[in-house]
This record gives C-alpha cells, structure tokens and sequence, in this order.
C-alpha cells in the first residue's frame, strides 16, 4: 500500500518553485544544501520542522520554473508526501518522477495537524476527517511505490 502519516506544516497558495529552492543554491549538486536551504526566502526557520511531515498547501502548489531540484529538495528535506487542491502540473510529475507523495484534495489545515493519506484507497485524513483524494493513475501509484520513475524502470528490466 502507499500510504504515509505526519504532521502537517501548511503553506498557502501559489507556492512557487522558487521559493522552494532558491536559484542561488542551485549551483551545487549537494542536495543537503537544497534540504539545508529549503523555504529559506518564505521562511528561514521551516526547514527543520520538514522531516516527516506532510505539507498541506494552497491551489497551485509548485508553479514557476520547470526546476526538479524543488521536488527534490523537499523530499531530501524529509517531507512525507503534499496534499494541495490543484499542483502546477510539472512539479506534480517530477514529484511522482522522484517518488515524492502528491495527494489532490481541498482539506483545512492547521500546523502540526495529524495528516494521514492512502493513495491506494483514495483518500486524505486531517485530524481523523476523512477526505476524497483525486485518484492517481496505477502507473503514477507503481512509480512512486518503486520510490521513483529510475528504480522503477530499474525494476522492469
């Protein structure tokens, strides 16, 4: 099954890539730097409170550039998996691409909330409130389950 739990930390709308991960680390490969460094411009003092939560954003989390070092800052930064009501679509497929949880739904959000979500079942659960999820593709749910879109073809061989 493909399911994750933990506390949210909640972000509004229109969370750019950006502010994810500034261009100004982007001249390293290090990814415990893009960790290290992650929402330094929205807030210097979220990146240590990112293992193991789960980020519950606004609508059109991920806009801006095209940039997978966002999605990949943020799972080297720990983050369980993002529960947003809509995603920029590129940033929701190099999610799934690097094997990083993205889970559509519209749920109210207050930090440290218990989240819970099942993408096999379809849904969401903040503070035991049961929500849909929009559904994921069985490709989507077996790329992610392999950890990403590399281990899964590594897998197919």
């Amino acid at each position: 099954m493909m399911q994750g739990e933990g506390p949210a930390v909640c972000l509004g709308n229109d969370i750019d890539t950006d502010l994810i991960i500034a261009g100004r680390y982007l001249r390293t490969k290090d990814r415990s730097v893009w960790a290290e460094h992650v929402f330094e411009d929205l807030d210097p003092a979220l990146a240590p409170r990112l293992s193991g939560s789960v980020i519950v954003a606004g609508r059109n989390m991920g806009c801006g550039s095209s940039r997978e070092q966002a999605v990949v800052a943020l799972k080297e930064a720990g983050v369980v998996g993002i529960v947003a009501p809509s995603f920029a679509r590129i940033f929701f497929r190099n999610a799934v691409n690097v094997g990083l949880p993205v889970i559509e739904a519209d749920v109210a959000c207050a930090d440290g909330a218990r989240v819970a979500f099942d993408l096999d079942a379809g849904w969401v659960e903040v503070e035991g409130e049961r929500h849909a999820a929009r559904p994921l593709s069985e490709k989507m749910v077996a790329i992610l389950r392999a950890g990403g879109l590399v281990p899964y073809w590594r897998s197919r061989r």
